[in-house]
Parts: C-alpha cells; structure tokens; sequence
C-alpha cells in the first residue's frame, strides 16, 4: 500500500507557474502592457446592490446550478419522494440547509409553533404535554451528527444503474444540530421499569411512528429544533424533529408530535411493510438500525468530471460511520489493483461525515476509482460482492458497498462495477 503524496515535477512547475502569472498580473495592473494582463470586468467599474436587497442571503446566481435534484421514477408521487443532497458540488462536512436529502412520505407538514406540541405518554410517572417554550426552558446541546436513509444506494443492489453520486449516495446530509438531550424530557416524565420501548410519532398526514428501544433514546438521542444554528426548515421537521446518531433515517421523525413509552416493540407500518432487510431466501432482516461504515468519492464523478488535461489532480470525498469515527480512508485508481492512504481533513467527530483528498499527477489514461472506509471499531467498508455473498440482491435497504467510478481519457465519468 502506498501513501505516498509527491507531486512530481508537474506540480511543482504548476505552482511556480500559477505565482508567477499571479505576480505579473498584480504588476501589470500598475504598469499596462509590461506583462500578462488581466481584463477590466464590469463588476470592477459598477456599485454592487445595497445590504437591503438581501435580507436573508442567498447563494450567487452563477451557483444556480448546485440543487437538490429528484429522480421521479423512483417514487409514485411528490409528495412521498426523495430530493437527493449534491454531494459532487459540495466540500468540508457540513450540508447546506437549503441542501439537505429530502425524504416525505406525505408531504411537508407547515406547523405553526405558537401551536405546536409533544406529548410524553404511555409507561411514566407523569404523563406531559410541551410548548415550544417549554422546550426551550431545559438545557441544550450542540452536535454534529450524519443522517442517512436506509435506502441510499439501494438501487445499486443489482448493479450499476443511477449516474452521478448525487442520485447513488445523496440521501444523507450532516449538519449541526441544537436540541435537548432526550433523556432529560425521559426524565422529567418519570420512565417506570418496566418501559423498555419508545415509540416516535410525527405530525405529518403520513402518520409516520417508529419503535426505538429505550437504551438508545437515554443514549444520545436529542429532540432538535435548530440545524447549523437556524431554525429546522419546514422539509425536515419544523418546528421540532427527533435525532437518533447514526440509526437509519427513518427513525429521526420529522415534525415530532408524541412519544409513547411501552414494554415492547409496536411493529407499525414503516417497521413491517417497508425498512426491513428482505434476504436471498425470503426471510427478512429488521431491526437493523445502524448504519455501517461508507464512502464515496464525490469528485472525479459523473456530475463532475475532469475538464482540465493530464496534470495535477483533487480527488475528493466524503465517509461516515454510525458507530463512530473514520481515521482513514484508502483510494485506488486502478480499481483496487493498488490502494493509496488518502489524506483526512477536518474535524473528527462520531458518527459525522469525514472529508477525504488525494493529490495525484494525472496521466490522461483511463482511472478505475474507489475508495474505502476503516471505522474506529475496525470495520471495513466491503465491496459489493462481499455483500452480496452474505444478503442477496433482494434488498433495497443498507448498501454500503464499494462504488466505483469509471474516468475516461476526455475525464467523463460513468457508475461501473467491475469484479
């Protein structure tokens, strides 16, 4: 295994290159004619727009392009679909608000707060309703936490089929949220032994509930009202959602209304009907919250190819865990032939998504990229064979399985397997 980073000669002349055509353009804004020159724009002669024209900021309209994007085909109807997250066009860890997957299965529910609240009920001392303000009375926490639907990457069970990480890995986001620990609302209604069970209910018309074992919910579940400091946007659960670190999506209900406490699972529809694990001979997996270890590369990909020639190359990524951190990560050009370290920037946090780069000197011949993931528990990102060795290809839920992106000589991507 290599790690190594040398740029090569390329790179160097690049660098020394870029410098001295930067330094000739600061001159010849001086003296014109002297040296490489750089064109008076419209932009440098023009007053801008005034701080009133923009009381809440918007992104450049030359970023009009960075979206969310559906694929409609997959879902029967809008209002119970999914918007991908723009992986390729993003960078670092945290996700836009205006960017993040979005998974309905009735629409987004428009909750007015003054209106608004959470009911505790079912196996406690001391059956409570909650306000708004209420919630905000008790102490709250800060955190950094992935959320990824069961189902991303699912309809690469069978093979190759969506082009651009955007439609294969986007259904996940990572943003920080503020809420409260919910043991401390756990607490407060008073939790009788025999309460082994919560069950999460949302306010929206689909009615969604899911079973979640009490261990988690005194662990580090939180009842969030803010994401990157702002408030909840309506299409994840405004005014107020459950979080559940690193449990698959489904679970973090969305415009949280009542929590039941009870002594076993409620088997509803969203745990029977649909998020269980459908194996080789029928019989289906379920319970299977966690969501293993992954990665995807986001750039070189088929949304963003290489449009420069051969020469110094950015390859870049993001990886997570549901069980914790990720120290490393490997990439290979050449589809798995030879694996390189990449290089982890940023910060490290559990169950978060991880930024990775490799800096390589790019030939102009075909590449075979992959990268794979190493949990702080030890685990290993599998391939999709291996994967598939173990559950079949009945699935549609939990693939995290090695994606690998074929580069041609032009720098065009395309979603291949290869053995």
């Amino acid at each position: 295994m290599s790690g190594d980073k040398s740029f090569g000669p390329s790179r160097r002349a690049f660098l020394t290159g870029a410098g001295a055509l930067a330094a000739g353009g600061a001159a010849s804004r001086a003296v014109a004619g002297s040296g490489p020159e750089i064109a008076i724009e419209p932009w440098m002669q023009e007053l801008g727009v005034g701080v009133d024209a923009a009381p809440y900021g918007l992104p450049s309209r030359f970023e009009a392009d960075v979206k969310r994007r559906s694929v409609p085909w997959l879902t029967a109807d809008p209002v119970s679909s999914v918007n991908f997250t723009p992986l390729h066009d993003l960078d670092g860890i945290i996700t836009p608000n205006g960017l993040c997957f979005e998974r309905h299965h009735g629409g987004v529910a428009q909750i007015d707060p003054a209106a608004y609240r959470l009911m505790i009920n079912g196996r406690v001392d001391r059956p409570l309703v909650f306000t708004m303000e209420d919630l905000k009375r008790f102490p709250r926490e800060n955190r950094v936490y992935f959320l990824e639907c069961a189902a991303n990457s699912g309809m690469e069970w069978r093979g190759a089929q969506l082009n651009g990480c955007q439609f294969t890995h986007g259904m996940i986001h990572n943003v920080m949220y503020t809420g409260i620990p919910l043991k401390l609302l756990l607490e407060e209604a008073g939790v009788i032994p025999s309460g082994k069970w919560l069950l999460a209910e949302g306010a929206d018309a689909a009615g969604m509930t899911r079973s979640i074992p009490m261990e988690k919910a005194l662990d580090d579940c939180m009842i969030a009202f803010k994401m990157n400091g702002e408030a909840l946007r309506p299409e994840q659960g405004y005014p107020v959602r459950l979080v559940v670190p690193g449990w698959e999506g489904n679970m973090w209900v969305k415009w949280l209304r009542r929590l039941e406490v009870g002594d076993q699972p409620w088997h509803h529809r969203e745990e029977t009907s649909k998020y269980t694990d459908l194996l080789e001979d029928g019989s289906a997996r379920r319970f299977t919250w966690e969501m293993d270890a992954k990665s995807v590369i986001t750039n070189p990909s088929p949304q963003a190819p290489i449009t420069h020639g051969p020469g110094p190359t950015v390859l870049t990524g993001v990886a997570w865990s549901g069980r914790g951190t990720i120290p490393r990560v490997d990439v290979t050009l050449d589809g798995g032939i030879n694996w390189h370290q990449a290089r982890m920037d940023g910060p490290s946090m559990p169950k978060s998504m991880h930024r990775f780069y490799y800096e390589f000197d790019w030939d102009g011949s075909p590449l075979l990229l992959q990268s794979r993931a190493h949990d702080s528990t030890g685990y290993v990102q599998p391939t999709k064979d291996q994967l598939r060795a173990v559950r079949g290809e009945n699935s549609i839920y939990h693939n995290n399985g090695i994606q690998t992106w074929a580069v041609d000589a032009d720098g065009r991507a395309e979603n291949v397997e290869i053995s």
